[in-house]
């Protein structure tokens, strides 16, 4: 098998669509056909049921992608493991992150990655954590940055753990929880927008009245948020779901609604929302995941410990 048609194919499954493979090839739609049609010749049966908008693979595609797929993840490793013992640093290493702080992570990071590794290119992709683990899976991202519970993550992938993450209520800052009382004598506490404040809890089941924007029910944070509504005793009214927590806290600050929000973005959000902690302080986790069968560079584990070192001060 020609390694470069390997890569071909994979690409075709990956974008499903030969035009956009043949873009991040970087060759010609024509020649990307040529090649497939010289490889279906060759094997006797189609590889992709075709159409304008929709390449998917037929049953021998999948078979075929398959070993692609690990004849590229072996010799992935392999250049891996020589370039470590030989100390040379070069090659590709392809990183997901999930959309909003991933990039602010990212963009910290990057640079005195670069300053130690110039000859590795790194190929950047903004994904999902569903996406994240289902590319890791197959093996077209070497590594990823997630946020998850134990329940949601896969057999198959190995997680590092970068930092615990807690998940705070946030209320606007005129509503009538807002203001908690001092339980000594009866009189209003200080301001407590300021993060570094230590945070009062509060009983949710206060807000039971209140409208709430919620992630997507597709988010990983999703399904945390509804044990958290279920344990406290009542179900959301919900104004409207979103990808983005950052368009939470800016709900939160407009008065509309009150919200659940990851304590990163409670930290940067606007002036003008009071954050509390919930019972049983419920927290995720900011994670490196990679493939468990796959060898781990030393430029991979570098990449590894600049992120941690970023949530470390964030959190």
């Amino acid at each position: 098998m020609d390694l470069r048609q390997l890569e071909y194919i994979v690409q075709i499954a990956e974008e499903n669509n030969i035009t956009r493979a043949a873009e991040k090839l970087y060759i010609t739609q024509s020649a990307l056909n040529q090649q497939l049609l010289k490889l279906e010749k060759e094997l006797g049966v189609p590889l992709f049921h075709r159409s304008r908008t929709d390449w998917h693979p037929t049953e021998a595609g999948e078979i075929y992608l398959s070993a692609a797929r690990k004849m590229l993840q072996m010799k992935k490793d392999t250049y891996y493991r020589i370039h470590d013992l030989a100390e040379i640093q070069k090659g590709q290493l392809s990183v997901g992150f999930t959309p909003g702080r991933g990039i602010i992570m990212f963009s910290h990071i990057y640079p005195r990655f670069h300053r130690m590794y110039p000859d590795i290119t790194v190929i950047p992709r903004e994904l999902s954590v569903q996406k994240q683990q289902s590319l890791l899976l197959s093996g077209s991202l070497d590594l990823g940055f997630v946020t998850l519970t134990p329940s949601q993550q896969k057999a198959s992938l190995t997680y590092i753990n970068l930092s615990e993450e807690r998940i705070l209520a946030g209320v606007p800052l005129r509503h009538p929880v807002a203001t908690p009382l001092d339980s000594s004598d009866g009189t209003p506490v200080a301001d407590m927008t300021d993060m570094a404040s230590e945070l009062q809890e509060l009983d949710l089941y206060r807000l039971r009245e209140e409208p709430f924007v919620l992630t997507y029910q597709e988010s990983t944070l999703r399904e945390m948020t509804d044990q958290i509504f279920k344990k406290a005793g009542f179900t959301p009214h919900v104004l409207f779901e979103t990808s983005n927590n950052a368009t939470i806290a800016t709900m939160i600050h407009a008065e509309m609604c009150c919200g659940l929000i990851p304590e990163y973005y409670a930290r940067n959000s606007p002036y003008g929302i009071r954050y509390f902690t919930l019972p049983d302080n419920p927290a995720w986790n900011i994670m490196a995941c990679c493939h468990k069968n796959r060898y781990i560079s030393k430029s991979t584990r570098d990449f590894i410990a600049l992120a941690e070192e970023f949530w470390k001060k964030e959190l």
